[in-house]
Parts: C-alpha cells; structure tokens; sequence
C-alpha cells in the first residue's frame, strides 16, 4: 500500500462538524486532510438550522459565507395539531445571543463550509473512503480507498471522525451501542411548495402532529426558492417497504394533518422521495487515544427538534480546542474538556425528545396559559442553547415534567 505522507490532524468527512473542525485547526497553525467519501454538492437531511450555530459559525470565520448564500431567514418554530396552532419566537428567548438562522438545502450549505474551511487551509479530497485505522505511539494510521481505485496510507497526530450517519469509526472501532430512543423512520422529499396560505410563516419551521396517534408528526421547512422539504416520522413498524408505497404513505399522512394539509394543498411532488430510519445512535464512548468522535458520528438523537446541525457545531469546536490542547503537549482531560460538555446539551435535548414522544413537551407547547417566562426558557432550548446553565430547564431537565402537569391542569 502506497505511503501518501503525513499531517497533524485527518479529519473523516467535509460535512458541517468536519468543515468546522477542520477550520477550527487550520486557524490553530495545523496541517489538516479532509477525506470525504462523497463528491459536494451532494444531498443530506437536517436542513433547519438553530440560532446557536450561528455563534460557531462566526467564531470560525464562516458566517459571511452562509449570510451571502441566500438562504431562507427563520426566526422561530410553529406547532400545529389538527388546527391548535402555537409557535415559539427565538428573538424572545431567555439566553443571550442569535435568535435568528436560516433554513438551508444542504448540498448548498455543506459546500459553502467545505469551501470556506479549504479557502482557509484545510486541504480537503473527495471520493476517498476510509478502510482501516491502526494507532502507535506518535498517533494514527488510515487506510483509504480512493474511488479510482488506488488503495493508499496516511498519518496524523489525531483523527477526527465528523463522517454523520456514515459513523466510521464507531463501526471500524466496534464502538456502536444501541440507543435507548425508540425505533422510528422518516419519509421525506423536496417539493414546490406553492403556499399561498396568509396563515403560513416562511420564517418559521413548521412541525405538526398528528391529530390522532401523536407519536406521527411531520416538518415542512420552507426555502428560500418557493421550494421546500417536507416528511413525516413514524413508529417503524408502520410502515412496510414492500406493500406500502413512500409517497402515496406520505401524502395519506399529510391529508389527515389537518392545517398541514391545507398548506399543502397546491404542492407539487416532483422530487424522488427517500427513507431514514435507524438514525437514532449512540456509542460506547466519544473519545479514545488519539480520535474523537463529532456530531452524528457520535451520537443522533432525532430530528424532531432539529439539533443534530448544533450539536454537530458545538462538538467540532470543543474537539478542535481539545486537539489543540494534545498536540501542545498539554494532556488534556477528554472527560472533562470534550465529553461531559457535550454530553451536557445532548442530554438536554434527549429530556425534551423524550418528552415530545411521551407527550409531555406536547402537552406544554399546546397549552394555553404558559407564562412568558417560561416560554422564553423553553425557546431557549428550541433555539439550541441547549448548554446555558443558567436556564433552569438545563441545569435541572426534569423539571419538564413539572411543568406538563401545571399546563394539564
């Protein structure tokens, strides 16, 4: 196998944690390979960011690229039950900072990052898939197959994983475990929307449970472009690939959705549809001698509340300053510096995911004497600032269940 040379850091995949990570490391003064099994631009699901990217994004000198893009301003989160309909402001949150993002078509998005991180040094290669990863005392080894064929070898100080759903090294490290979230899929394509609605808010994402069986709910994400991304998440076991078609299954769901289905009314259907399931994941650890697990590589909660682009974010750029940390010699505590912090936000919104499902978010987002207060706390965590302490609905999670039984009754 040929020997292609040596870097201080290898980061696997160019999507949203690995650009980050990587530009994080580039600004640090390292040489940094990005291996990317795909080509940009290229499809991926997560398309409504949360206002406390923005913070990342601009900590690494990408902002102005995201802010040029023209993508679709958003200012908050809708919520729709048959028609109950509530929505949450971020511009009126508890925590200090963004309260404003945008709603993105990744393959656009995930490039403008690639391309930011390598106009800034990150030298980044395509159509290469990682085989292999051995470690000895001075860091890592990495196999690579590229797509032409040519197998070859690489080392760096430390190792990366930002690959999302293609979670590399959870598998080539046998470091999988199963998630405690229960089994669910997702139906889901791009449409023209064609809303005309006056009641619609394009600056918000727009999420709508069922009005019967509230385990079902759906998102329709507006773009910029008169388009938009809309899908539905099940049980898994409510659907069947081979007797159930995907998008008359869809369309079914979203003629009982009520003011979902209004919306839609005018919609065109002139994009494949695809499938997600198995998504929710989770690993035995983050972090080993010499790697360190990023975003969805790590661990996905689900989709519901749009927080796998954040904590994407957020742990490229804990990784980064902890990589910067060992690389200096300063034997950094992983646990300490990189795990618990992260794991802090991811719990969080694991209490409110949990409670989505169970019905106790639901009972408070559908409830009709919430204090402003309290909604502003709970704005806070639908805005991604998931890590404010300061926030009692953070420090102390359970007390969600506190406040479902005050909203009951």
């Amino acid at each position: 196998m040929a020997e292609q040379g040596t870097y201080d850091v290898i980061v696997i995949g160019a999507g949203p944690s690995g650009a980050v990570a990587a530009a994080s490391l580039v600004r640090y003064g390292y040489r940094v390979l990005v291996l990317e099994r795909q080509h940009f631009p290229r499809f991926s699901i997560g398309e409504s960011l949360l206002p406390q990217s923005m913070a990342f994004l601009e900590q690494v000198g990408m902002l102005q690229d995201v802010v040029e893009a023209g993508f679709q301003h958003k200012n908050g989160a809708a919520f729709c039950r048959g028609y109950d309909y509530d929505f949450f402001d971020f511009r009126q949150k508890f925590s200090a900072g963004w309260g404003t993002t945008y709603q993105v078509q990744r393959s656009q998005f995930d490039k403008t990052l690639a391309d930011c991180a390598e106009r800034q040094g990150a030298e980044i290669r395509y159509g290469q898939t990682v085989t292999a990863v051995s470690r000895h005392d001075a860091g890592v080894v990495v196999d690579v197959l590229a797509e032409t064929g040519e197998a070859y070898r690489m080392e760096a100080g430390f190792l990366l994983d930002g690959s999302g759903f293609g979670r590399v090294l959870p598998r080539l490290l046998q470091l999988e475990k199963a998630s405690t979230l229960g089994a669910r899929l997702a139906l889901f394509t791009h449409v023209e929307d064609r809303i005309v609605d006056p009641r619609f808010d394009r600056n918000k994402i727009l999420i709508t449970v069922h009005p019967f069986v509230p385990e079902i709910w759906y998102w329709l994400i507006p773009f910029s472009n008169g388009r938009a991304s809309v899908g539905v998440v099940l049980p898994r076991d409510r659907f069947d690939e081979e007797s159930m078609d995907r998008l008359a299954t869809l369309q079914g769901y979203i003629a009982e959705g009520g003011m979902l289905s209004e919306f839609l009314s005018n919609a065109l259907f002139d994009t494949p549809m695809r499938k997600l399931e198995g998504y929710s994941s989770d690993v035995e650890r983050l972090y080993g001698d010499r790697f360190v697990l990023l975003g969805n590589a790590g661990e996905f909660l689900d989709p519901v509340f749009s927080s796998g682009v954040t904590i994407a974010l957020k742990s490229a750029t804990l990784a980064a300053a902890t990589v910067h940390r060992q690389l200096q010699g300063l034997n950094p505590d992983w646990q300490q510096e990189y795990e618990i912090p992260l794991r802090t936000g991811i719990d969080t919104f694991r209490v409110f995911v949990e409670g989505w499902y169970d019905g106790r978010l639901q009972d408070v987002i559908f409830a009709n004497n919430k204090s402003e207060g309290v909604k502003a706390m709970i704005s806070s965590i639908l805005a991604g600032y998931a890590w404010d302490s300061n926030n009692p609905y953070v420090s102390e999670p359970a007390r969600l269940s506190t406040l479902a039984e005050l909203c009951r009754g």
